[in-house]
């Protein structure tokens, strides 16, 4: 039987490239993409066991045609989808009334519609193979975080057109698992944008006390192995969830507090 095919965005480095690795060991012929070819490369020279299987494209999610070209290259080399991974994304913190607002916008461009870029030219491929769109959020994408508007608004949009996308193709055999993996180890904190829209340059927490993107990424593969709905990773982010239904108002001044504790936080 064909092995299936997953493309994973943002494949060069974290969740994507823990994805990266699980679904190869799962036999997967795998699909990775990232801006930055060197780190695509570092991939492929660490898996060049299994190089024949694996694909890496450069591209920019946030600009539609890169989106298209990673579909058009991956049927190219393999001929099929079965799953696709959103996982390419950028953070930010800065309080909104102090930022530029095209901080917004490139959250926006690549968080949310790089998502939609790639699963509009993915889904005819995808329905015709019954498989799986994965949506990496957050639990920003749940509760918005002060000082990352436009990250928890890309996490809302991205879950708001996951969720649709699902009952839409209810009778289709479309699986859509929404993902929020909670705070993980990774370098997107480090990359995260200020208000002027430069690179935070380091990480505002303990990422060694983080969960590990490879325990993010199997409890991923697991999910879209089980087809999966939703996927909340931590205890603080399943306690988060399941109390900001009940307890809204109190979660808000949690949610405050709790993020005014890391160094350098915008607000106190």
């Amino acid at each position: 039987m064909q092995s299936k095919v997953v493309i994973i965005t943002g494949g060069g480095s974290g969740i994507g490239k823990a994805c990266a690795s699980t679904f190869l060991a799962r036999g997967y012929r795998v699909v990775i993409s990232g801006r930055r070819m060197e780190k695509l490369q570092e991939v492929i020279s660490e898996f060049k066991s299994s190089s024949e299987h694996l694909l890496a494209v450069q591209a920019d999610v946030s600009v539609e045609e890169d989106a298209k070209r990673i579909i058009d290259e991956t049927l190219a080399k393999f001929g099929r989808i079965d799953v696709l991974i959103n996982n390419a994304g950028i953070s930010m913190r800065a309080l909104f009334e102090e930022m530029d607002l095209s901080v917004l916008k490139r959250l926006m461009d690549t968080n949310f519609w790089g998502a939609v870029y790639c699963t509009k030219y993915a889904l005819p491929h995808l329905l015709e193979s019954k498989g799986s769109v994965v949506g990496i959020s957050s639990i920003a994408g749940k509760k918005g975080l002060p000082g990352r508007t436009g990250y928890s608004a890309s996490k809302f949009a991205l879950e708001g057109f996951l969720e649709t996308l699902r009952i839409e193709n209810l009778k289709k055999d479309l699986h859509v698992l929404v993902a929020c993996p909670g705070f993980t180890a990774s370098e997107i904190r480090i990359s995260s944008l200020s208000a002027d829209g430069s690179a935070q340059g380091e990480s505002p927490r303990e990422e060694n006390k983080m969960m590990s993107a490879q325990t993010v990424a199997h409890k991923i593969a697991e999910a879209v192995k089980y087809r999966k709905r939703d996927l909340v990773l931590t205890f603080n982010g399943r306690f988060t969830v399941w109390l900001n239904k009940f307890f809204p108002a109190f979660m808000d001044k949690l949610v405050y507090k709790h993020m005014a504790k890391e160094p350098g936080s915008p607000f106190k």
